[in-house]
This record gives structure tokens, C-alpha cells and sequence, in this order.
């Protein structure tokens, strides 16, 4: 075994090289199928890995195979190929109804069969210029036109060097936060016009006293029912209460 490379895989295994004891042996009924199976083959020890695939004999050719058209360099001495010329078929142009239509018109006719008949009779077609894309004739342009795109003008190294750019783009950035901030002072020195949901938000309306029912006839005497005959004996119950 020379060389330090990874060896190509080998022919596929057969059933007659598969000796007694080896690690594709196989016990029963064996088939060729089982040594085309790569989850099934074993790999033998000591020998590079082999091939699953069936391949053509030792005498095949790989590739494709193209059949000559000429004779080489003999048919190009013995005889002159000349190109033969194209028959050019003369294209069918269609219909130009926009003229048919105008002189229909101006004939007198309305109907669609009178349309009809003036059709037949005057089968006009559109030119084969009206019905290309592209004119013939190339575009007209200025004599000292130069195609293509202008080039770049070239940057200047001791730009590069002195940072400029980068101090370009910091003067841009600060001139930009600047504006922000101006804009902002700006939108803080407006006043904000109060509603009636922020005026209640600062000045919340007084708690309303809860007032229970009575009966219509004690709202009259007041709040304090006087169970007492009179003035001393009230004084007398609230002496002996303290």
C-alpha cells in the first residue's frame, strides 16, 4: 500500500468471494441484493471500504459520446461546405381595421354587416414597420456620446489619513442632535390645553354624605327623637349615663 491518500472503494462483493467466517457471511439463503446494501455490508477488516453500486466492466468508456458531423480534417480539404440560403417566408400581415374603420365611415356605412362587406372588399393590412417592436433603423445619437457609467472620483489618501470623514460625520452627528434637542424644547414650551378629565384629576369634587331613608313623619321633629317628659328628666338620664 503506498501513498498517504484515501483509496478509492473497491468492486462491489460478490457471493463467490465470500469465504467461510468472514464478516459478510451469511447463513441460509444468500443474495446478491444483500451485498448491494450499504446499511447491511460489513466492512471487511483491513481492506478499504467497498462499493454498493453495480459498475460497467474495465473496457467501458464513461462520458458521451458524439458522433462526427463532418469528416474531419480530409472533408474540410476534399470538399467546400457553403452555407445555403434561407428561404424567407413572406409573414402574413394582419388586418389594419383602423384604416378599414375610417374608410368605412367615410363611405357611409353604420351597420356591422355593411362593416362586414367593406371588409371583404377592401382587405387592407398594416406595414411590416408599423408591426415590429423595434424599427430597422438604429437610434439616433450624438456623435461624441460615451457609453457606459462615469467613473468615481478618486479619494484622497491624505483624506484617509487625517480622519476627515470621521470628523465630517461627527460634525454631521452633533449638528443632528442639536436639532433634536431645539425640537424638543420647543414641543416642552407648549402648553398643554386641560380638559375636563385632567381638571377633575388635580381638583377631585367633594365626597357626597351618604343619607339614609326615615319615615316621613320623624324628618319633621329632627334628627333626635325626645323620649323625655321634659327637660330635667332628660339632664337627670345623662348624669346617671357618666
Amino acid at each position: 500500500m503506498s501513498g498517504g491518500g484515501a483509496l478509492p472503494p473497491r468492486r462491489p462483493l460478490t457471493l463467490a468471494e465470500v469465504e467461510p467466517g468472514s464478516e459478510n457471511e451469511r447463513l441460509g439463503v444468500a443474495r446478491d441484493s444483500m451485498l448491494r446494501n450499504p446499511l447491511i455490508l460489513k466492512a471487511e477488516l483491513g481492506k478499504p471500504q467497498r462499493s454498493c453500486y453495480t459498475l460497467p466492466g474495465f473496457d467501458f468508456s464513461y462520458g458521451l459520446y458524439i458522433h462526427r458531423t463532418d469528416g474531419g480534417v480530409p472533408e474540410a480539404i476534399g470538399h467546400w461546405n457553403t452555407v445555403k440560403p434561407r428561404t424567407v417566408l413572406v409573414q402574413k400581415m394582419p388586418r389594419d381595421f383602423i384604416t378599414m374603420n375610417r374608410g368605412a365611415l367615410k363611405a357611409g356605412y353604420t351597420t356591422a354587416h355593411e362593416f362586414n362587406l367593406y371588409y371583404k372588399a377592401k382587405d387592407i393590412r398594416r406595414k411590416n414597420e408599423e408591426h415590429r417592436h423595434f424599427k430597422r433603423c438604429p437610434p439616433e445619437v450624438p456623435a461624441d456620446l460615451t457609453y457606459g457609467i462615469t467613473t468615481r472620483s478618486c479619494t484622497s489618501f491624505s483624506d484617509l489619513l487625517q480622519h476627515k470623514y470621521k470628523e465630517l460625520w461627527m460634525e454631521q452627528q452633533r449638528a443632528l442632535t442639536a436639532a433634536l434637542r431645539v425640537e424638543k424644547k420647543k414641543l416642552q414650551e407648549y402648553k398643554v390645553c386641560e380638559t375636563r378629565t385632567t381638571f377633575l384629576r388635580k381638583h377631585p369634587p367633594p365626597a357626597k354624605e351618604e343619607s339614609f331613608w326615615h319615615l316621613p313623619h320623624l324628618e319633621k321633629v329632627g334628627p333626635h327623637l325626645s323620649t323625655f317628659p321634659d327637660r330635667d328628666a332628660r339632664k337627670k338620664a345623662f348624669s346617671a349615663s357618666y
